[in-house]
């Protein structure tokens, strides 16, 4: 196998370089600190075909190619991980449902202006009792008629206060588990629903919020997919998603250790710049190693899956390791830099932050674990 990117790919990549460079980067430190997302990053983005790579053309998308998918996730992530982190759920779980499960007039009403970058999708799946079980979740949509009466909350709901609609896993039989859970899809203006911005420690640009619905009308035909089925709806997509946090966390590593060979070579002590004592030589040897490990597990697991293949085993690995490495590598980045690096004024105590929640969204390192042992037939 050639893990070596096609001149196509290498094309793509210098230009998602040059927009999230010119873009991205410069707002970081600004929007991080203002804990607010610029909305019109997703409109220019939208220009560019950056939120239509996983789609066809025929919904405005660029082809579904993972590989370009996980180019531009890692370029916006090195550029800024929390305005990324945006794009990122636009570009998977705030639109894939809507793909794969919603009607043509769905299509064409919400998956293609969001490809234009004109709507933002969120995805809401996580309520305050349930995490990583999604069997279990509580919010129950009730039928009513020619409708559904959601109520319940949710949590942790990215893009949330800017989505214009949201896709939402509620409990329309009970006790069944997994076979009691469907997706539903909703405008967030819909009478009965509130939402709540949540303050966090990392990815402060990121727009995270609490959504609450009581007594919140959906009509039947807001069902995506089948009825009772949405936990496979939902499993059907997380392979993708995984491998692209994988991604994200690579761009961010990336950042990190750029920042920290830059002060390497910058930064005198005892007559020399630091970078020439053998201590820190060796992090940033084994910085490099990581990230390059990271990226060629990524790339293998993006590449399964364009050609088709089940990657649950290589998806969790690529997503898990490389979760773990990007806050290896901050952590020793910001050691490099000493009391500098403790400091706002410098990019790494913000990717010191926005790093630990790699391990954490789209399923916890342990999770990851479990389903990766699972896969070995244990």
């Amino acid at each position: 196998m050639d893990f070596d990117l096609s001149e196509e790919h290498k094309i793509f990549q210098n230009t998602a370089a040059q927009f999230a460079q010119k873009e991205i980067a410069p707002l970081g430190a600004e929007y991080d600190e203002k804990e607010e997302y610029p909305r019109w990053i997703f409109k220019r983005a939208g220009e560019l075909g950056f939120l239509g790579i996983p789609y066809p053309e025929k919904y405005g998308g660029t082809g579904p190619d993972t590989i370009a998918l996980c180019i531009f996730v890692e370029e916006a992530s090195r550029a800024d991980a929390g305005i990324g982190a945006g794009l990122v759920v636009q570009n998977t779980v705030g639109t894939s449902p809507l793909y794969s499960f919603g009607s043509e007039e769905i299509k064409q009403k919400y998956l293609v202006p969001a490809i234009k970058g004109d709507f933002v999708g969120c995805f809401c799946l996580t309520e305050p009792n349930v995490g990583s079980d999604v069997s279990s979740v509580e919010t129950m949509a009730k039928e009513d008629g020619d409708r559904y009466i959601l109520n319940g909350s949710k949590l942790f709901v990215s893009n949330g206060l800017m989505a214009d609609y949201a896709i939402v896993a509620a409990r329309t039989e009970k006790d069944k588990g997994h076979k009691g859970v469907t997706l539903f899809l909703m405008e967030t203006n819909s009478a009965g629903l509130t939402r709540r911005g949540l303050k966090k420690l990392g990815i402060r640009a990121q727009d995270i919020a609490e959504f609450v619905f009581e007594d919140c009308q959906v009509p039947k035909n807001s069902i995506l997919g089948e009825k009772g089925q949405g936990f496979y709806h939902l499993m059907a997509t997380v392979q993708k998603t995984r491998i692209v946090v994988g991604s994200a966390s690579v761009g961010l590593a990336r950042a990190a250790f750029e920042a920290a060979l830059r002060y390497a070579k910058e930064r005198n002590q005892f007559g020399q710049p630091i970078g020439k004592f053998q201590a820190i030589q060796f992090k940033l040897a084994d910085m490099a190693m990581e990230i390059e490990l990271a990226s060629l597990m990524t790339y293998k697991a993006a590449w399964l899956n364009d050609k088709g293949e089940k990657c649950i085993k290589e998806a969790s690995m690529a997503k898990l390791y490389a979760s773990e490495m990007v806050n290896r590598v901050a952590y020793n980045a910001l050691q490099i830099h000493g009391g500098y690096g403790y400091m706002r004024e410098y990019p790494m105590e913000r990717y010191f932050r926005d790093a630990r929640i790699m391990e954490i969204f789209e399923g916890t390192s342990e999770i990851q674990r479990v389903i990766i042992a699972r896969q070995l037939g244990l």
